[in-house]
């Protein structure tokens, strides 16, 4: 996976603490006599400290594997676990299309990471909302009621209150926010139709969602109907979908799509492929429509095709 841990940060008060080895101690590595005399922190964290030089042997800095002896002087600068940047404003770069009193639409670029999790801690769209609206922070994740993948772009909508969370949560819910993405998908798709199959974790491989034989599955719903098929520069047959969501699952339109065996394009973890010169899964969400929560209007929004998957689209040789 292309995500990576980010950098901790030192506790901004916390004294250092020292340890003194006893005389009558054996020697043993510094990351096991660390792991014994901090029981609260993890063995790999405190290798993370030893890495990031945040841990004294003796005034100088010491590494995991070194033997610890009898006598030494440890000094340990704790750190903050990444998780504790998660609710931390930071700026970062996403486009507001519209917002009112009650809620904020946003059109995320393909590679932010929507909400904080493990490996991505920091940087993410609630990172930046904070940032933006700092009266979020009162709200149950940030306001965020439903997510898109780290690498697909396009519209999502944000409440900037509890009551007009608890709104669109039962918007959701009723399925009236209608969601409607574009997706470019391996192969020649000539029909319209409809993928009706459950999704839960894959048994196999944790990172993946499944529809065959899937952990904890939920109902799901993808309505799909193909718009053009093309061939790219490198001659892979392609397809632009449009596909529009009845429910809101985990790599829902990602899994449903390979199940009908066309993968997104240059979706890797699907078994797509990386062909006319994509770099991750096409998969845009291009247009959302909710009720307000204040005046009962329906709203409705479009985004524009992200550039990268723009530029894909104008180099197809389409059929006609």
């Amino acid at each position: 996976m292309p995500d990576t841990d980010i950098a901790t940060e030192s506790l901004p008060s916390a004294e250092p603490l020292e340890f003194l080895i006893p005389y009558t101690a054996l020697p043993e590595r510094l990351d096991k006599v660390l792991a014994r005399l901090m029981p609260a922190h993890s063995r790999s964290r405190l290798q993370g400290w030893i890495e990031g030089g945040h841990v004294l042997v003796n005034g100088q800095p010491g590494r995991i594997k070194q033997m610890a002896n009898p006598g030494d002087k440890l000094v340990v600068h704790e750190q903050r676990p990444p998780e504790s940047l998660a609710f931390t404003p930071e700026p970062v770069d996403f486009t507001v299309v519209a917002e009112s009193g009650d809620w904020i639409v946003v059109d995320k670029p393909a590679g932010l990471v929507t909400h904080p999790g493990a490996g991505n801690w920091s940087g993410t769209l609630l990172n930046g909302l904070l940032y933006r609206y700092p009266e979020l922070a009162t709200v149950a994740r940030a306001g965020i009621v439903h997510r898109l993948d780290k690498d697909t772009s396009g519209l999502l909508v944000v409440a900037r209150h509890d009551k007009a969370q608890t709104h669109l949560v039962r918007q959701l819910q009723a399925r009236s926010v209608s969601r409607e993405y574009v997706a470019l998908v391996h192969g020649r798709l000539t029909r319209p139709g409809s993928v009706k199959l459950a999704i839960g974790r894959d048994p196999r491989v944790p990172v993946r969602m499944a529809v065959e034989h899937p952990i904890a599955p939920k109902p799901a719903l993808t309505h799909y109907a193909p718009l053009r098929a093309g061939r790219t520069a490198d001659d892979a047959v392609v397809t632009e979908v449009a596909c529009k969501l009845e429910t809101g699952r985990t790599h829902q339109i990602r899994v449903h799509m390979m199940s009908l065996r066309h993968p997104l394009v240059a979706d890797v973890l699907y078994g797509g492929k990386l062909v006319g010169g994509a770099l991750r899964q096409l998969l845009h969400a291009k247009a959302l429509s909710f009720d307000d929560c204040s005046t009962g209007r329906r709203m409705a929004f479009e985004s524009a095709l992200a550039q990268d998957f723009q530029q894909i689209i104008d180099h197809i040789a389409w059929e006609t």
